[in-house]
């Protein structure tokens, strides 16, 4: 069985069509393709090379199309595909090809790409989370006078309304939500270190370089480069684990609800039953366990990612490029299918006449 993300049929379970195309081959290529172009810009810029040969190489890269089988050669030999792109570039650009790359290393080049990845993630993941906080409002809103059994440790202990319950699925949600946009700061930012990180090859120019890049990127500009420095990295890996875990446990609130014999709740469209087609199966409330699992797991796989050696790691980083991607996509589908649950939901507990109508 291979990523279950985009595989043939449980792709339909686990799969994310918006989330999946920010980390297509084709959007990864096209970041790093903005940073060798912003990259030959700004040389010219700052006047390492004429303005007019960096502005012919900018255009070369501009409308550039690399050979695919020829990058995953090149990553087979050189642990990455940047040298097979670069010798790419260098010959698209022809006689221009000095402004291609000059003082920049390969992980500038990945990770400036990763934190333009991370951008697009992040409001997806925005716009998903405001979305399902304005879903649970809206079960709030139609039933959360009606009444339920609270439990503790899975026993019965007092009544409760529904509200009670549903509220704390939902208030977590603001608290990811400005989480998030915190730790957007610390992950969104330009990669620029050069061969050993310390931008010695752009010697003085370097700060005017790492201002146009910026600038043109649309991405923070930090005093120097974090090849070796992966905390951002992993903070935003743990956040992902926090949201999935928060809708893991509504997930897991709601398995236990609409278990026969207790009730609490409808859903629309459970799932069927090969052998027992009397059965509605909470499929996607046992998908928010199941995600929440998973991330919680590669949270400890990210931590060993931080253990960058010295300037640049290659066993740490290419971790990263593991774990970081199945994570993001993990967390959009959680919050695909949390808000796809919430418009399943048809009855949360009884009303005060005591019956189970909407």
């Amino acid at each position: 069985m291979t990523n279950v993300f985009e595989h043939p049929w449980l792709g339909g379970l686990f799969g994310d069509d918006e989330a999946s195309a920010i980390w297509s081959p084709e959007r990864q290529m096209r970041h790093m393709l903005a940073f060798e172009k912003a990259w030959a810009q700004a040389l010219g810029h700052v006047g390492i090379v004429p303005s007019d040969i960096a502005h012919a190489a900018a255009k070369a890269i501009g409308g550039f199309a690399p050979d695919l089988p020829a990058l995953r050669r090149g990553s087979a030999r050189d642990g990455l595909p940047v040298p097979a792109l670069i010798v790419q570039l260098k010959a698209a650009a022809g006689a221009n090809a000095h402004a291609v790359h000059r003082g920049a290393t390969s992980q500038d080049v990945i990770d400036t790409a990763l934190a333009l990845t991370l951008r697009e993630m992040s409001d997806l993941f925005t716009a998903r989370i405001e979305r399902l906080s304005q879903g649970l409002g809206d079960l709030t809103k139609r039933f959360g006078d009606n009444a339920l059994m609270g439990r503790t440790r899975m026993q019965a202990a007092l009544p409760i309304a529904a509200a009670d319950r549903i509220v704390i699925w939902q208030m977590p949600l603001a608290d990811h939500l400005r989480r998030l946009e915190q730790v957007r700061d610390r992950v969104e930012l330009l990669q620029f270190g050069g061969a050993a990180g310390n931008r010695a090859a752009t010697g003085g120019k370097s700060f005017a370089i790492a201002e146009f890049l910026a600038d043109a990127l649309h991405l923070g500009n930090p005093p120097r480069s974090w090849h070796a420095r992966r905390d951002g990295i992993a903070e935003y890996a743990g956040h992902l684990s926090l949201i999935t875990g928060t809708l893991g446990k509504m997930g897991q609130d709601i398995c236990l609800m609409a278990q026969q014999g207790v009730d609490e709740i409808d859903l629309a469209d459970g799932g069927g039953s090969s052998a027992m087609p009397h059965k509605q199966n909470p499929i996607l409330a046992e998908l928010l366990v199941t995600l929440a699992r998973f991330n919680a797991v590669q949270v400890s796989g990210i931590h060993h990612a931080l253990v960058h050696e010295q300037e640049r790691s290659g066993a740490a980083w290419s971790l990263e490029w593991m774990i970081v991607p199945q994570m993001a996509l993990a967390t959009a589908r959680s919050l695909e299918a949390a808000s796809e649950l919430c418009r399943q939901i048809v009855r949360v507990g009884r009303s005060n006449d005591g019956s189970n109508h909407q």
